[in-house]
């Protein structure tokens, strides 16, 4: 057993206190903060999220109050579209020339022109104005433009606005199960990959570190020595233990970046919306769709379902290492591993374009890809608890039976340096008893 801590602890000592852990760790930490805060880091150089936009409205029309008519469609609409841009808007009698002359980056001017019995208008600033921003003040001069166009040919303005005014819907959805919010849509397909990308590529990470590791010992013949003095049973489960310890000790130092990112946005008041870096929306969303109440199980099956994940990922990685005999063939036999992990990663984002399918929720099951896939579809509520469930039991099966024959495959092949028929290696040594 001391042996057997002996190699566990030398192990993670050659990943951690090497300078390029330190390093890439400290780059991860810092850009994982910074990117948590990108708009007040974009404000604190010269960024213009804090800035108020000046809309001012000129017009040659006398015969109706075009800007009583502008401003209130342009509040409704920004109203409606939930845009938090700060903004002043204001009638000037100056002409454009003069305003034009003395225009700056956060004003905005709207010339409405009297056109016949119709308007036109014309939207001048500094810089391009956001596109959102813009397309709100293209309906609220449309409306603008309706309004005056009645006025004129004499329409009751009261019936038109029934005629074109949206239907009042109530919305009931009977099985509360499988009904998905649109705004969960867009987070699962905009927020989800990021917050899945860290478990994608530490699963690969883990693949190639058990793997280059094993070949490393292989290659300068070191590992003659240490099998002379421990089995390589021992052996095998200090690779894999290690290794796994390695992947959990990076997890919870993304997570305390994460975590400490989060609290300096809380604390500095970033005033970003409409973004994915909105983080009151998204958990403002996922409270309404009540998947914050269901965190409680979600949270503690996602662990479970990653854990066994990586140790399967970790399983198989040391199973194919010992049967080549250098970083090159490792390379080239562990491409399926990566492959299925990349189809994974996939899968999950999609999630939301899968509502209803057999085939999802059987890919769900699938040992390697489940550890990213079934969280999805248990948020989306295409999948339930019990799903799941399975899901850890096949893992749970999965790496009993990785271990109890791959332990055969590791013993035939440690010691083996031939890397032809790789393949037929692993048949021969599962025949073996």
């Amino acid at each position: 057993m001391n042996k057997f801590y002996y190699l566990i602890g030398q192990s993670l000592k050659k990943k951690i206190k090497s300078k390029w852990f330190l390093i890439i760790n400290i780059l991860l930490f810092v850009g994982i903060i910074l990117f948590i805060n990108i708009d007040s880091v974009i404000s604190l150089f010269g960024g213009d999220f804090n800035d108020e936009k000046n809309v001012i409205v000129i017009s040659d029309i006398s015969d109706t109050n075009v800007y009583d008519t502008f401003s209130s469609s342009f509040n409704n609409n920004m109203e409606i579209l939930n845009n938090d841009t700060k903004y002043k808007i204001s009638f000037s009698n100056d002409n454009k020339k003069d305003i034009k002359k003395n225009i700056d980056e956060d004003d905005i001017l709207i010339n409405i022109i009297d056109n016949g019995n119709t308007i036109k208008a014309e939207v001048i600033s500094l810089d391009k104005i956001n596109n959102v921003f813009y397309q709100i003040i293209t309906s609220s001069l449309n409306d603008t433009k309706k309004v005056v166009s009645l006025y004129r040919s004499g329409i009751n303005i009261e019936d038109y606005n029934n005629i074109n005014s949206n239907i009042e819907i109530s919305r009931e959805v009977i099985n509360d199960d499988k009904s998905v919010d649109e705004n969960l849509e867009l987070i699962m397909g905009t927020i989800f990959p990021i917050l899945i990308l860290p478990i994608f590529m530490l699963s690969i990470l883990l693949v190639q570190m058990i793997g280059a590791e094993i070949n490393d010992e292989k290659t300068t013949k070191g590992m003659e020595i240490i099998i002379s003095n421990v089995s390589p049973k021992v052996h095998f489960a200090s690779k894999i233990i290690s290794g796994n310890l390695f992947v959990i000790i990076q997890s919870l130092i993304l997570g305390i970046a994460f975590g400490i990112g989060l609290i300096i946005r809380n604390n500095i008041g970033s005033e970003a919306t409409n973004s994915i870096l909105d983080f009151s929306m998204i958990i403002d969303t996922l409270t309404k769709t009540g998947i914050m109440d269901k965190l409680y199980f979600i949270l503690p099956l996602t662990i479970v379902l990653m854990l066994l994940t990586f140790l399967t990922y970790s399983l198989v990685a040391g199973i194919l290492a010992s049967m080549t005999t250098n970083i090159e063939d490792y390379s080239q036999i562990q491409a399926p591993l990566a492959i299925i992990s990349v189809v994974g990663y996939y899968l999950a984002i999609m999630s939301p374009m899968f509502d209803g399918s057999i085939l999802i929720r059987i890919a769900s099951y699938i040992p390697f890809i489940s550890g990213v896939l079934s969280p999805a579809l248990l948020m989306m509520g295409q999948i339930n608890i019990y799903d799941v469930i399975i899901s850890i039991l096949v893992l749970i099966l999965t790496n009993y039976l990785l271990i109890k024959y791959g332990i055969k495959v590791y013993k035939e092949g440690i010691l083996n340096y031939s890397s032809k028929d790789v393949w037929k290696k692993i048949g021969k040594a599962l025949k073996n008893k």
